[in-house]
């Protein structure tokens, strides 16, 4: 199977290429840099190039799917509506044009949930009210593949919660907390965070990549959206706790730093995972203890 990865350099994108490569299939990298050790990488800007040249690389490559990582999760409104909704009206268009029978993998985000009712697993079925810019445009790039869908596009949407592991970016907390450790443990200083009174669903980045093969590989088109998380709300205080016990940093954790705004408004998330069963037979493998481990070793080694 040759899959063609958009925005295979970028944390989940680079654990689909890995995960994909492991598994014996043919990847072909694309986005918008070409990184000087892959001579098969493509060169496409989702926000910038016309439809019909998006059409063209589908073409040229002749993949069995097309995986879109590509998106932006901060910045201003004008940067994030570019990245995720631009972006996604590039490839479904492209992808129209090209008249293509490759599966699209679309990936969404929790975020395009909002606020939800504490201690009930969210389903896929829940109406999406997004707190915050971000999830108005990651929700606004899924509508476009929905739409894509019905005009005959073989594509779905990955929602995925929270993701975590190595390589996790300092704009989510787990990548933030493993830099921030790493000084801390250098000056013996103390860490200021946001409020931790909050329940998120953590997810595996590389149980998120083995999510994308399934859905790539699965015989009968999975239905448009699929939510992709671990199925576990755990308060994330915890979560501070357990990473300090990991990183043997002995400094004291301060709440006190300004909030996202996404954090404040959306005190809640647990996926319901059904959907991932039954449509993908896919379950989350790595528990967040091997997550967190993970995520620190590969921390202390890019120092």
């Amino acid at each position: 199977m040759r899959i063609m990865v958009l925005g295979a350099s970028g944390f989940l994108g680079a654990h689909v290429q890995r995960q994909a490569s492991a598994a014996g299939m043919e990847v072909v990298p694309a986005g918008r840099s070409s990184p000087a050790d892959s001579a098969r990488y493509r060169r496409i800007d989702l926000t910038g190039d016309d439809p019909a040249r998006i059409a063209k690389l589908i073409t040229d490559v002749a993949p069995d799917a097309v995986v879109n990582c590509t998106g932006a999760t901060d910045g201003a409104p004008d940067a994030l509506a570019a990245a995720n909704v631009n972006g996604a009206y590039g490839l479904v268009m492209g992808a129209l044009l090209a008249g293509t029978p490759a599966r699209l993998v679309h990936i969404g985000s929790a975020a395009e949930y909002g606020p939800v009712q504490p201690n009930v697993p969210m389903t896929e079925q829940i109406a999406p009210r997004p707190a915050g810019m971000y999830g108005v445009t990651k929700l606004a790039g899924t509508r476009l593949v929905e739409l894509g869908r019905a005009a005959g596009l073989d594509a779905t949407v990955l929602r995925v919660f929270n993701p975590v592991g190595p390589g996790a970016p300092q704009t989510g907390l787990p990548g933030r907390l493993a830099v921030e450790l790493r000084r801390a443990r250098g000056r013996g200083s103390e860490i200021r965070l946001g409020s931790l009174d909050f329940v998120r669903d953590f997810i595996d980045a590389r149980d998120f990549a083995d999510s994308v093969l399934a859905a790539v590989s699965a015989p009968v088109s999975p239905r448009p959206v699929i939510n992709i998380g671990s199925g576990r709300g755990v308060p994330v205080r915890t979560i501070v706790k357990q990473f300090l016990a990991i990183s043997g940093c002995g400094c004291t954790v301060h709440e006190d730093a300004a909030d996202s705004g996404r954090t404040a408004e959306i005190p809640w998330q647990q996926a319901d995972i059904t959907r991932a069963r039954e449509d993908l037979a896919w379950e989350p493998r790595r528990d967040l203890t091997t997550s967190l481990t993970d995520l620190w070793a590969a921390s202390q080694a890019s120092c």
